[in-house]
């Protein structure tokens, strides 16, 4: 595997710059646990679009990258206090499971991650974009989170999760990654060593792209033309 020649086919998918984000924490939450083995378009987007209009805030509930001091429109207690049981947000969402071998509902998961961040402190995606930047803080929460059931040896929902709230220093390699890097020529077997090459390339496009642009990118790459501009 040649990591120039990796590059130069980062290079030419284009990455570009977030284009709109999510508004509030509770929709990141939402998006990154129904995100594991569903699809993206038909099912997630939409499934956020749906509480967001249940607590009475129709339409895109997006936004081009929000700040810190940005309203959050459904901050975390808001939305337990909106669902405050794994059936009323089933009623809204559906009854997918973090796995098909035992796991919980993924209702019980969103509603597990609120209450971790809650404890924490965080109810807000302002809140939760200032931990990122309090290493203490984000180690904390983040080996909280990894305790919700489904997550799996990788944490790639985890590291999704944090990519959604505004870390672009972070990747999700998931199958659709590891698929264009086998396409591509990078022989890598697990998450871990697709993270690695992946940081390498940024590292030879010398910063010119952050790994969440490049992560965006393979995952625009991998999608069929009509849903590109969905995510």
């Amino acid at each position: 595997m040649n990591i120039e020649d990796l590059a130069d086919k980062v290079r030419a998918l284009e990455p570009a710059p977030r284009e709109q984000q999510w508004s509030s924490l509770t929709y990141c939450v939402l998006d990154a646990v129904w995100s594991i083995s569903a699809n993206y378009t038909s099912v997630v987007a939409p499934l956020v679009r749906r509480v967001a209009a249940q607590h009475g805030a129709p339409g895109l509930p997006a936004t081009k990258t929000p700040g810190v001091d940005a309203a959050d429109p459904l901050p975390l207690h808001a939305f337990l206090s909106e669902f405050p049981d794994e059936q009323s947000l089933i009623a809204v969402t559906n009854r997918q499971r973090t796995s098909t071998k035992g796991g919980i509902t993924k209702a019980a998961a969103v509603r597990q991650h609120a209450e971790i961040f809650l404890s924490h402190g965080i109810a807000t995606l302002g809140e939760a974009q200032s931990a990122l930047l309090n290493p203490t803080a984000l180690q904390s929460i983040d080996a909280d989170l990894r305790t919700v059931p489904g997550e799996g040896a990788s944490g790639i929902r985890r590291g999704y999760l944090w990519m959604l709230i505004g870390d672009d220093a972070a990747i999700k390699p998931d199958r659709m990654v590891m698929r264009w890097l086998a396409t591509n020529g990078a022989g890598v077997k697990n998450p871990e060593e697709a993270r690695d090459v992946l940081a390498q390339v940024a590292q030879t496009l010398q910063g010119q792209y952050t790994l969440w642009e490049i992560d965006h990118a393979i995952w625009r790459a991998r999608q069929p033309s009509r849903t590109r501009a969905a995510k």
